[in-house]
Protein backbone atom coordinates (compact mmCIF):
# COMPACT_ATOMS: atom_id res chain seq x y z
CA UNK A 1 0.00 0.00 0.00
CA UNK A 2 1.90 2.88 -0.92
CA UNK A 3 -0.85 5.39 1.02
CA UNK A 4 1.49 4.33 3.70
CA UNK A 5 4.73 6.17 2.38
CA UNK A 6 2.65 9.18 0.88
CA UNK A 7 1.51 9.25 4.83
CA UNK A 8 5.12 9.19 6.07
CA UNK A 9 6.20 11.85 3.29
CA UNK A 10 3.15 13.87 4.50
CA UNK A 11 4.56 13.51 7.92
CA UNK A 12 7.72 14.74 7.42
CA UNK A 13 7.10 17.53 5.52
CA UNK A 14 4.52 19.01 8.15
CA UNK A 15 7.04 18.13 11.02
CA UNK A 16 9.52 19.86 9.23
CA UNK A 17 6.89 23.28 8.78
CA UNK A 18 6.24 22.79 12.05
CA UNK A 19 9.72 23.05 13.31
CA UNK A 20 10.98 25.66 11.24
CA UNK A 21 8.04 28.02 13.09
CA UNK A 22 8.31 26.86 16.88
CA UNK A 23 4.98 25.11 16.45
CA UNK A 24 4.07 22.87 19.81
CA UNK A 25 1.72 21.03 17.60
CA UNK A 26 -0.38 20.65 14.61
CA UNK A 27 -3.79 20.78 14.96
CA UNK A 28 -5.02 20.49 10.97
CA UNK A 29 -3.60 19.46 7.73
CA UNK A 30 -5.62 20.50 4.48
CA UNK A 31 -4.96 18.35 1.72
CA UNK A 32 -6.49 18.74 -1.85
CA UNK A 33 -6.05 14.91 -3.79
CA UNK A 34 -7.16 14.20 -7.03
CA UNK A 35 -9.52 11.37 -8.13
CA UNK A 36 -6.91 10.59 -10.57
CA UNK A 37 -3.88 10.45 -8.15
CA UNK A 38 -4.11 6.74 -7.24
CA UNK A 39 -4.50 7.58 -3.97
CA UNK A 40 -7.64 5.71 -1.78
CA UNK A 41 -8.73 8.28 1.11
CA UNK A 42 -9.91 5.63 3.33
CA UNK A 43 -6.14 3.95 3.25
CA UNK A 44 -4.23 7.65 3.41
CA UNK A 45 -6.45 7.89 6.54
CA UNK A 46 -5.71 4.45 8.03
CA UNK A 47 -1.75 5.02 7.32
CA UNK A 48 -1.67 8.49 8.59
CA UNK A 49 -2.50 7.36 12.08
CA UNK A 50 -0.26 5.26 12.32
CA UNK A 51 2.54 7.17 11.27
CA UNK A 52 1.79 10.35 13.21
CA UNK A 53 0.84 8.67 16.60
CA UNK A 54 3.78 10.07 18.80
CA UNK A 55 4.41 13.09 16.88
CA UNK A 56 3.39 16.91 17.03
CA UNK A 57 0.51 15.80 14.74
CA UNK A 58 -1.01 12.79 16.60
CA UNK A 59 -3.97 15.23 17.03
CA UNK A 60 -4.14 16.56 13.67
CA UNK A 61 -7.43 16.55 11.45
CA UNK A 62 -6.51 15.44 8.10
CA UNK A 63 -9.07 16.86 5.94
CA UNK A 64 -9.09 15.81 2.36
CA UNK A 65 -10.09 18.34 -0.81
CA UNK A 66 -10.91 16.00 -3.24
CA UNK A 67 -10.29 17.05 -6.95
CA UNK A 68 -12.69 16.07 -9.90
CA UNK A 69 -10.35 15.09 -13.08
CA UNK A 70 -10.63 17.60 -15.47
CA UNK A 71 -9.53 17.39 -19.22
CA UNK A 72 -9.38 20.66 -21.71
CA UNK A 73 -8.41 20.88 -25.45
CA UNK A 74 -4.85 22.31 -25.73
CA UNK A 75 -6.02 23.88 -28.81
CA UNK A 76 -9.73 25.32 -28.17
CA UNK A 77 -9.66 24.87 -24.45
CA UNK A 78 -13.06 22.77 -25.00
CA UNK A 79 -13.50 20.57 -21.87
CA UNK A 80 -14.69 17.16 -22.62
CA UNK A 81 -17.75 15.83 -20.78
CA UNK A 82 -17.11 13.78 -17.86
CA UNK A 83 -17.18 9.61 -19.28
CA UNK A 84 -16.88 10.74 -22.72
CA UNK A 85 -13.61 10.18 -25.25
CA UNK A 86 -11.02 12.53 -24.32
CA UNK A 87 -11.15 13.75 -27.65
CA UNK A 88 -12.14 17.79 -28.28
CA UNK A 89 -15.65 17.41 -29.69
CA UNK A 90 -15.20 20.50 -31.42
CA UNK A 91 -11.93 20.04 -33.26
CA UNK A 92 -10.53 16.04 -32.50
CA UNK A 93 -7.30 17.08 -30.43
CA UNK A 94 -6.93 14.78 -28.06
CA UNK A 95 -7.32 16.04 -24.64
CA UNK A 96 -4.97 16.59 -21.78
CA UNK A 97 -5.35 16.43 -17.98
CA UNK A 98 -5.22 19.75 -16.01
CA UNK A 99 -6.53 18.76 -12.95
CA UNK A 100 -7.47 15.73 -10.41
CA UNK A 101 -3.84 14.09 -10.61
CA UNK A 102 -2.48 16.27 -8.06
CA UNK A 103 -1.66 15.60 -4.26
CA UNK A 104 -1.06 19.48 -2.56
CA UNK A 105 -0.66 19.88 1.23
CA UNK A 106 -2.76 23.34 0.64
CA UNK A 107 -2.47 24.11 4.38
CA UNK A 108 -1.65 24.03 8.11
CA UNK A 109 -2.74 24.83 11.43
CA UNK A 110 -0.18 24.83 13.93
CA UNK A 111 -0.23 25.95 18.08
CA UNK A 112 2.53 28.34 17.61
CA UNK A 113 3.41 30.03 20.97
CA UNK A 114 3.42 34.20 20.97
CA UNK A 115 6.84 35.53 21.98
CA UNK A 116 6.80 37.07 25.40
CA UNK A 117 5.95 40.62 26.04
CA UNK A 118 9.39 42.65 26.62
CA UNK A 119 9.10 44.15 29.78
CA UNK A 120 11.79 46.71 30.30
CA UNK A 121 14.04 46.07 33.49
CA UNK A 122 13.64 48.11 36.63
CA UNK A 123 16.13 48.88 39.38
CA UNK A 124 14.78 47.36 42.01
CA UNK A 125 14.09 49.77 45.17
CA UNK A 126 15.97 49.27 48.03
CA UNK A 127 14.21 50.58 51.07
CA UNK A 128 17.39 51.71 52.68
CA UNK A 129 18.02 53.77 49.56
CA UNK A 130 17.21 57.16 50.19
CA UNK A 131 14.95 59.00 47.27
Amino acid sequence: MHEFSVAQSLLDRVEREAQARGATAVLRIELRLGAASGIEVDLLRSAWELVSAGSCCRHANLDVITVPVRWRCPRCACEPASGAVLRCPECGVPARLVEGDELVLQRLEMDVPTPREVIPCVKPVDAATPR
